[in-house]
């Protein structure tokens, strides 16, 4: 789903092309060597669900700040002292601003403002502005905005004092939306028909900063509004250079599997391993859902000397927090086996926010290290820290304030050959997880509110060992049977999309006593459980655990027969993540989203062997059968899955995917023994797939829409027949569409269809999937990978980019590329064909 909200992440990537003022402070990887090869366009180092998601963006893990996959920083650092020597190992530097002129998020303000076009010289200093009304920032129609500001335009004049002129790099920090021009004593510093979602940085012209003076300074905006919403505050700040020089230890290797991202750096003498170990394996719900990942340091000496070895582990209360200026509370405990610290917002708003660029603001986040360690455990911030690190002393912890360091400081150490390894377990009490239909839901792990996170640390700690080798054994398996599916570039995409598919959900557990695994739309509109996610992710839930992707229904059907959905189709999600109390898309996707369902029924059916969960929805199942046996075959005017690209009737593809949905009602009707119901499902679908052959057929290949022969599109849809074996289509169409896409492929795959030159990676893979040879199948996939590889892009997996550029059209981390391991689940169950 394409919603203005997911267009904030294209917005944050081509700011700096609207204007030469308009800069993002966005720090530039240096070129890899070749031990620091590319392996994804971003890592995942702690990902559990939506909200506990922690990435590198980065090839080079202390090259730039760890963020949420929003990328907003959520900073762990990782500093080491060889022989005296600092170095940092994990993390970038996180720019540390002082406030010159402070936004309304860190203290309130008031300026003038009018909203009709004010004569000539406005933006200067020495404008009359005494007629102007005098209003409280920030402005805009969002809940947070103390002035309402619903007009199209809207000018503010700020006058500010400032109580020094020796600065060091001043930014413009703002947040806008729509369209702005900014001006500092009457001179331009900042333009750009765009908005954003969030406060960024924009750096301040040297010319702006001679003019500011010790009073009388303004800061003048004009905005205009364009559509949707609006909103707008700024201030500026100055950028602090850092007190405590810092060596970068060299990155050597960097390994990247479907559990586990690992980096080996040299730091003198001495060489450091570090992992990221994030245990989401989806037969094992308990170890699935308890939300503690490991990381681990590992030292030894390179040079056959002993040497002075102490390590430092920082994680920001950042982790805990939706914006910066929170305030954060901030204290020490302990386990049976581990000492801790723990952090979370003062204000605790549980479940009082829903959308899509947020982060979680409630509960506490944990940095858990065992006893044995005998660490020094306190939190102040990241510079004291530093400085004290550095000077070997230990700072007095603070409790409450903003942008909070946890920091844990091992012992001095003699390190020679033999490795010596420290662990550090970060995890996440969210205390409730979900709303659900007006309930609010605890996480998995703690269903029934009997168990608590200081067991969960502690089971997780004393079966460290046993899940890591399982999770080495897991990783092996899956990379062996993703390569012998599709070949070594295949499977490290399917490494790649492991991780990011997963962390998309959150499991819980439904009042009714049912599982759910609800996804997130993660910048594509934030809805939670869309019946369009859930279709293209199936493929890797129904490899390793079928009882998620029932998770993944189990809301829909109930949401029908409860009666609280009385359409005759399925629906198309349940609300706006993590508050799921009934759908909130504006418009029904009746064919998309009624077949997905008794698609994904079908595929759970084959997976078991076993119709009981089809009886168990029986009658909702077929209220949605008769509906695609009456308005399946030839769509009206509509949405699909792909709604970016616009309504369309007659859609060839969605077709299929009602033609599809019905032969699958009548495989689970003749595995129930409903025999007579059988065959007159199945041979509807066998009529329909003859007569769309004959609608579709445009020569040398089967059309978009049955109107217009002039076009095509990826038959995506067609793949479960070939995967099922229900062979409802000749061999003869796949071939066909197989072999016109192969002449349609562009530097970065085969677009979506003949509208425009963006695609989904999902739907390639699918489409790869008909292919009957090795070779035609890598010819479709590689490029998918390649774009992985390429794509400047550096952010986790998009599923929606451009063919011929690898540039991100939309989205990212998507629960989405779980469909990548539809080869595989071909190879599984149709290995013949």
């Amino acid at each position: 789903m394409l919603k203005k909200s997911c267009l904030a992440l294209v917005v944050l990537y081509v700011l700096s092309a609207c204007n030469s003022a308009e800069k993002k402070e966005i720090s530039q990887s240096p070129t890899p060597s070749l031990n620091e090869q590319r392996q994804a366009p971003a890592y995942p180092l702690i990902t559990h669900d939506p909200y506990f998601s922690i990435w590198s963006f980065s090839d080079q893990i202390n090259d730039t700040p760890t963020t949420h996959w929003t990328g907003i920083n959520q900073s762990l650092i990782g500093l080491v002292k060889v022989d005296g020597q600092l170095y940092r190992f994990l993390g970038g530097e996180v720019p540390i601003y002082d406030e010159i002129l402070p936004t309304a998020e860190d203290k309130t303000y008031n300026a003038k403002i009018v909203l009709e076009q004010p004569s000539d010289g406005w933006e200067t200093s020495n404008f009359d502005d005494s007629k102007w009304e005098i209003s409280k920032a920030p402005y805009g129609d969002a809940s947070d905005a103390k002035t309402s500001w619903t007009t199209n335009d809207l000018w503010l004049r700020r006058q500010f004092d400032v109580n020094r002129l020796n600065f060091n790099e001043l930014f413009l920090k703002m947040r806008h939306d729509d369209n702005v021009v900014v001006y500092i004593n009457g001179i331009e510093i900042y333009s750009c028909e765009c908005w954003n979602n969030e406060y960024q940085y924009y750096k301040i012209s040297e010319q702006a900063v001679k003019s500011l003076k010790e009073s009388g300074n303004i800061l003048a905006i004009h905005i205009k509004n364009t559509g949707g919403g609006q909103q707008l505050d700024a201030g500026i700040v100055d950028k602090l250079k850092p007190t405590t020089a810092v060596k970068l230890a060299k990155q050597t290797a960097l390994n990247f599997t479907a559990t586990q991202t690992s980096y080996t750096l040299e730091c003198g003498n001495v060489e450091l391993d570090l992992s990221f170990t994030s245990p989401l394996l989806l037969d094992d719900l308990d170890l699935l859902a308890r939300p503690v990942s490991y990381v681990s340091m590992q030292t030894k000496s390179t040079d056959g000397e002993a040497h002075k070895v102490q390590l430092y582990f920082g994680a920001s209360s950042a982790i805990a927090s939706n914006v910066p200026s929170q305030l954060m509370e901030a204290n020490s405990g302990s386990t049976q086996e581990l000492n801790f610290l723990k952090a979370g917002t003062t204000q605790q708003p549980i479940l009082e926010k829903k959308g899509d660029n947020l982060r979680i603001d409630w509960g506490y986040m944990y940095v858990a290290v065992p006893k044995v360690a005998q660490v020094n455990q306190y939190v102040s911030s990241y510079t004291q820290a530093k400085e004290n690190f550095v000077k070997g002393t230990i700072g007095t912890s603070i409790e409450k304030g903003k942008e909070l360091m946890l920091n844990t400081i091992f012992p001095e150490e003699i390190v020679g050959e033999q490795a010596v390894n420290h662990t550090v377990l970060l995890a996440y009490d969210d205390l409730y997880s979900i709303q659900y239909f007006n309930e609010n839901l605890r996480p998995w792990w703690n269903k029934d509110n009997t168990n608590s996170i200081e067991r969960e640390l502690d089971k997780a700690m004393l079966s460290y060992q046993d899940v890591i080798s399982r999770c080495e054994a897991f990783d092996k398996a899956l990379y062996n049977k993703a390569e012998a599916a599709g070949g070594v570039g295949y499977a490290n995409l399917c490494e790649i999309s492991y991780r990011q598919s997963i962390a998309a959900h959150k499991l819980v557990q439904s009042p009714q006593g049912e599982l759910l695994f609800l996804s997130k739309e993660n910048f594509s509109n934030g809805c939670i459980n869309t019946v369009d996610l859930t279709y293209p992710s199936s493929p890797l839930y129904l490899l390793y655990n079928p009882e998620l992707l029932k998770g993944m229904l189990n809301g829909i059907f109930y949401y029908s027969e409860s009666g609280k959905h009385s359409e005759p189709f399925a629906a198309h999600d349940l609300g706006t993540y993590p508050i799921a109390n009934g759908q909130v898309y504006g418009e029904p996707m009746p064919v998309e989203e009624s077949g997905n369902m008794i698609i994904s029924t079908a595929a759970i059916t084959m997976a078991e062997n076993d119709a009981s969960y089809a009886q168990k929805h029986w009658e909702t199942l077929t209220t949605w059968a008769e509906y695609l046996a009456n308005n399946g075959f030839d769509p009206g005017n509509q949405l699909c899955t792909d709604d970016f690209a616009g309504h369309l009737a007659r859609n060839a593809n969605l077709s299929v995917k009602a033609i599809v949905a019905i032969r699958s009602y009548g495989y689970m009707a003749e595995k129930l023994g409903k025999k007579d119901v059988a065959e007159k499902y199945i041979t509807m679908a066998e009529d329909m797939a003859v007569k769309w052959q004959e609608l579709a057929d445009a020569g040398d290949h089967y059309a978009l829409t049955f109107d217009d022969m002039n076009t095509w599109s990826q038959k995506y849809n067609l793949v479960w027949d070939k995967v099922m074996r229900f062979n409802v289509f000749p061999k003869s169409v796949y071939d066909k569409e197989i072999d016109f896409y192969l002449g349609k492929q562009n530097t970065y795959g085969l677009p979506l269809d003949s509208r425009a030159d963006y695609t989904k990676s999902d739907w390639i893979i699918w489409t790869a999937t008909l292919g009957d040879t090795d070779s035609t199948f890598e010819k479709l996939s590689m490029p998918v990978y390649k774009f992985a590889l390429d794509t400047k892009d550096r952010v986790p997996l998009s599923d929606w980019y451009f063919t011929s550029s690898g540039d991100q059209r939309g989205f990212q981390a998507r629960s989405v590329i779980g469909g990548h391991f539809m080869k595989i689940l071909k190879e599984q169950w149709n290995p013949d064909n």
